[in-house]
């Protein structure tokens, strides 16, 4: 088994980056899956289309959720997921490289996959020099 990925974040990114992170890995993710929050919908709805999709993902293993902005309704939506769920974790700040660390360790237990993930979002930024140029 496997731990699930639950993207919750601005819309379009969550969908984006699972479609990136499939192009890259040869075929989509089969535990992951984004919740894409636009424009006046209700906070109750939004938190309840989460704890049904966590449900369904979940085969065991637990849920990371990750979203895209700390302190932003996508990330004050996986709070209150994490507040009523058991073996649910939430990361900010998700980036292309945190993503792709979660997808290739979700074999590994949960707070473990959430450290690889954060590991990997972080070491993911760079601040590049013009001496950093290949060409």
């Amino acid at each position: 088994m496997s731990v699930a990925l639950l993207l919750i974040t601005h819309r379009p990114l969550g969908q984006d980056l699972l479609e990136v992170a499939a192009t890259i890995l040869g075929a989509p993710p089969a535990l992951a899956e984004a919740l894409e929050i636009g424009e006046e919908v209700a906070l109750d709805a939004l938190i309840a289309e989460g704890l049904q999709r966590a449900a369904r993902l979940d085969q065991g293993d637990g849920v990371l959720v990750l979203t895209d902005l700390y302190g932003s309704t996508p990330a004050n939506i996986a709070l209150a997921l994490q507040s009523r769920r058991e073996h649910l974790r939430v990361l900010s700040g998700l980036n292309l490289p945190m993503l792709l660390r979660a997808l290739n360790y979700a074999t590994l237990d949960l707070d473990e996959v959430a450290r690889k993930a954060l590991a990997g979002g972080s070491s993911g930024m760079r601040l590049c020099s013009q001496e950093d140029d290949t060409s």
